[in-house]
């Protein structure tokens, strides 16, 4: 959820929406390979959290990955574009922190605590619905939506219902589904009022500011938690530490990267398919890493999540 949705029209927009902005490129090969990047990258940030969360705090681990990975992107804005690029209005820096807090806090802290019970592999998938609660939104909110869109949505929601299964039957952990499904509405409340907010102008510092200002609100929480108390340094695995290493390096910094730069040299139906691309990535590194099983609910759930967000993206993108 890695990840990772304005009155005024961006430059470039960031990765908390399935309909992102104009790209009139061509498919190029370095569309392509950067497109692999965004498929691939994104699409393992499910099994990077699996694994950080095994030794890790769940909150302090989302701590650590966001305020580190907020601080470089800010400094490498600053070093790239000048210190001017960073500066903010107080509205402006509120805004981006209360995105932040909706997408990090909310959205991703609900999928990392929830990750302790719940797999990978059906964590992304139901992650994946996130477009189909912004199209109700929309709707909600007078927007137009086609009747394709919705028939999307409704058939995402019996997928979702079919997901759940694992939770009902006991397999998961149904709290952990159920957390799931929370953060998915968190994220996409937050980039729907991504659209209604001032945002600073420049989409690398809104980013910046989202990251560090949604990772303190995750240090908050671990501290509620008591999770700084109990961690054991010595406990962390090494594979643990190379997780969250990933996530802060590739999950938040290079794939956004590449995904910014399909925004303006890429068709933006070509780099929408990541909507889709991402939970199957997740499904299938789950199973092939962790050995994730692959139950039919979790087959069937998915092949309808994935069809509905694939009509939705088409249809109102």
């Amino acid at each position: 959820m890695t990840a990772p949705q304005q009155s005024r029209r961006p430059k470039t927009r960031p990765p908390h929406d399935f309909v992102p902005g104009t790209g009139p490129g061509r498919s190029t090969p370095a569309v392509w390979g950067a497109l692999a990047i965004v498929y691939v990258v994104w699409g393992s940030t499910y099994l990077g959290i699996r694994i950080a969360v095994e030794t890790m705090p769940p909150f302090l681990s989302a701590a650590t990955r966001f305020i580190t990975a907020g601080l470089l992107l800010a400094g490498l804005v600053a070093w790239r574009q000048g210190p001017a690029a960073l500066k903010v209005t107080r509205r402006q820096l509120a805004s981006a922190g209360l995105v932040g807090l909706m997408l990090l806090l909310g959205g991703n802290g609900m999928v990392v605590l929830a990750e302790q019970d719940v797999p990978s592999g059906l964590a992304a998938l139901l992650v994946a619905t996130v477009p189909l609660w912004l199209v109700l939104l929309r709707a909600g909110s007078g927007q137009r939506t086609s009747k394709a869109g919705l028939a999307g949505v409704l058939l995402g929601l019996a997928g979702l219902g079919v997901l759940t299964v694992p939770g009902l039957s006991g397999d998961v952990k149904l709290a952990g589904v159920l957390l799931v499904i929370v953060g998915t509405l968190s994220w996409a409340g937050g980039s729907f009022l991504t659209s209604r907010l001032p945002m600073p102008e420049n989409v690398f510092a809104t980013s910046a500011y989202e990251m560090i200002v949604g990772g303190l609100g995750c240090l908050a929480v671990a501290a509620l938690r008591g999770e700084p108390q109990a961690l054991d340094l010595a406990t962390v695995s090494t594979r643990s530490w190379v997780a969250l290493a990933a996530l802060v390096v590739f999950g938040s910094l290079v794939a956004f990267t590449a995904y910014a730069w399909l925004l303006q040299n890429a068709p933006l139906p070509l780099v929408a398919t990541y909507a889709y691309v991402n939970p199957v990535v997740a499904v299938l590194l789950g199973w092939l890493i962790l050995a994730e099983p692959l139950s039919w609910p979790i087959v069937l759930g998915g092949a309808i999540v994935v069809a509905a967000v694939c009509l939705v993206v088409r249809k109102e993108r």
